[in-house]
């Protein structure tokens, strides 16, 4: 620990090791476009049709979807924000503090391999959809059968890979284009695909009222039993999984590695961007879309992959949304499994460190198997680091509270904290545990988790020496904020005052953008509505797909002009 009169060289300092500057804080729009981007992914086409199958029914559906994932922005909201932004540090490094180095690199270990697996799997989801495009058959083993795939991969995940490189900016920047775009195709693809849903089921292209749209989900989509004509989940369980699916970023606080830039606590509630929009609507959308599809190919929705789905309800746009979608979600998962492994080498940058874990994310992704394999892999992931998120929770938010002493283990310079890695190993066998048991669902394991972890962290640490004060020790962690602020503002004064770009060019091009994405809108709004019969649909759908598709490139090309215009005038 520094001296009070210490200097410190920061330049022997990864910025990933400090807090977040102040001037690096970012407003509530980038994290709804980060969210909205990381959580519409290739993938919802993918759970959409999981319920499907699971046998839900739709008012489960409707219901359970909103209740879980608001469920879901309330825990990002009360738990992981308000630890990320009174710190400002990533997990990584916060764990470092109170649980020494042992069971940081352990942590930091499985997070990147968890990370990696992820990003993988959207990166393999993406190229489904150049596969498509490219006439390469579908690749139904755990291996590749086809060179020309491994080909795809490889050029979609080196994209993927060189925007986690530049950081937090590029991934955000990326998403807040990607993240309105994303919002049109979900919407638009129900509405052009219904008449088709419509028609198989009514026996006309077009419906008259709510309980039309009703009876056509039910009848056809979430029909309540499951392909072998069992009963299927009910209301808890579609509850539970929305919930749970994002356990390891919420409850695990793995998404304080994004939240330590937020200006404000409450900017976690802009995580509803992804889950009331990319998990409610889209997991909707998603079987809507691959119900529509199933019945124009005439094979079941468990038979089809994202590429089939997205292409039938959006034509080349389609194809555009799975490589989009698994993009701005493999972006965010590898900027954490960047992070996780700058945490264990830190003589490495993390431009450096993300590099690396990129190329292995690349190989794994040419094997399918992590795309057929991620909902288990998402579940496990999730119990895994709960009693993580657990022991962070216990020290930051309850210690203080019960006049315990935080980063008690830092303070005594303990490389390995017995009460951590006690904790957490009990914590896992208590989940597991409960699991195999089969005493509660599995989607609700989590919770009983963090809180038997959070008994048994504060039971122990109190014994190893959390209970005692070390006034010395805070003086100096103290006196080392302070260098750390009055270093950011050196950094800050260095930089440039934020100029607006008012320029008539980019405001026509801000225009154009965002008019393509009406234009789509209401040509999906033209099909749906207009659409009288058979022929009539097929035409209107054939001049969305054509149109749509223009609009598409004119949106990129214009969103990230206008987006290089506003930088350049930053600079």
């Amino acid at each position: 620990m520094n001296s009070t009169s210490e200097k410190v060289d920061f330049s022997q300092i990864s910025d990933e090791q400090l807090p977040v500057a102040k001037h690096e804080l970012k407003g509530w729009k980038h994290f709804m476009g980060l969210y909205a981007g990381e959580h519409v992914a290739a993938t919802e086409f993918v759970f959409g049709a999981t319920f499907v199958a699971l046998g839900a029914t739709m008012t489960d559906i409707l219901l359970g979807l909103l209740i879980g994932n608001l469920l879901a922005v309330l825990s990002w909201t009360l738990i992981t924000t308000p630890i990320a932004v009174e710190t400002r540090l990533s997990l990584y490094t916060y764990l470092q503090k109170i649980a020494g180095d042992s069971m940081t690199k352990l942590y930091n270990w499985a997070n990147v391999i968890i990370f990696t697996v992820i990003s993988a799997a959207m990166i393999t989801v993406s190229a489904t959809a150049v596969r498509f495009a490219l006439g390469i058959p579908a690749q139904l083993n755990w291996y590749p059968t086809n060179m020309a795939f491994v080909a795809v991969v490889c050029a979609v995940g080196v994209i993927v890979v060189f925007v986690a490189m530049y950081g937090f900016n590029a991934v955000s920047d990326f998403s807040r284009i990607c993240a309105p775009w994303l919002f049109t195709m979900f919407i638009a693809g129900p509405l052009v695909l219904m008449p088709a849903l419509a028609d198989a089921v009514i026996g006309q292209t077009f419906l008259t009222s709510w309980g039309d749209f009703m009876h056509i989900g039910s009848t056809s989509v979430w029909t309540g039993l499951t392909q072998s004509g069992e009963p299927g989940i009910g209301l808890l369980e579609v509850i539970g999984f929305s919930w749970a699916a994002n356990t390891i970023t919420h409850f695990g606080l793995i998404d304080m590695a994004l939240l330590r830039y937020a200006k404000k606590k409450r900017y976690g509630l802009c995580t509803s961007a992804g889950m009331l929009f990319g998990h409610y609507i889209a997991w909707i959308s998603a079987g809507i879309m691959g119900a529509g599809t199933a019945v124009i190919v005439q094979k079941s929705i468990v038979e089809l992959d994202p590429g089939d789905v997205a292409f039938h309800a959006l034509g080349l746009s389609g194809l555009v949304i799975v490589i989009v979608a698994g993009w701005t979600t493999a972006n965010a998962n590898l900027y954490r499994a960047g992070l996780a492994a700058q945490a264990i080498f830190k003589d490495k940058s993390r431009n450096k460190t993300t590099a690396i874990v990129g190329l292995v994310t690349v190989a794994i992704a040419c094997f399918p198997f992590v795309f057929t394999k991620l909902l288990p892999l998402l579940t496990y992931a999730g119990l895994l680091v709960v009693p993580v998120g657990a022991i962070v929770f216990a020290e930051h938010v309850i210690f203080p509270r019960i006049g315990y002493t935080r980063y008690w283990a830092h303070f005594q310079s303990l490389t390995h904290s017995t009460p951590a890695v006690a904790s957490w190993g009990l914590g896992l066998v208590f989940g597991f545990g409960l699991n195999a048991l089969d005493v509660i669902s599995f989607y609700y394991l989590f919770i009983p988790t963090w809180f038997f972890t959070i008994f048994v962290y504060t039971v122990l640490a109190a014994k190893y020496g959390a209970k005692r004060e070390y006034p010395q020790e805070e003086a100096q962690m103290a006196s080392f904020d302070q260098k750390v602020e009055a270093h950011h503002q050196m950094q800050a004064d260095a930089l440039p005052d934020h100029v607006e770009d008012t320029s008539l060019v980019s405001r026509v091009l801000k225009v154009v953008s965002v008019s393509s994405l009406f234009i789509t809108i209401a040509l999906a709004l033209n099909t749906f509505s207009f659409s009288a019969d058979v022929t009539g649909y097929e035409s209107n759908r054939e001049l969305f797909f054509n149109i749509a598709f223009a609009c598409t490139v004119i949106y990129f090309i214009t969103a990230y002009w206008a987006m290089r215009r506003q930088k350049a005038l930053a600079k």
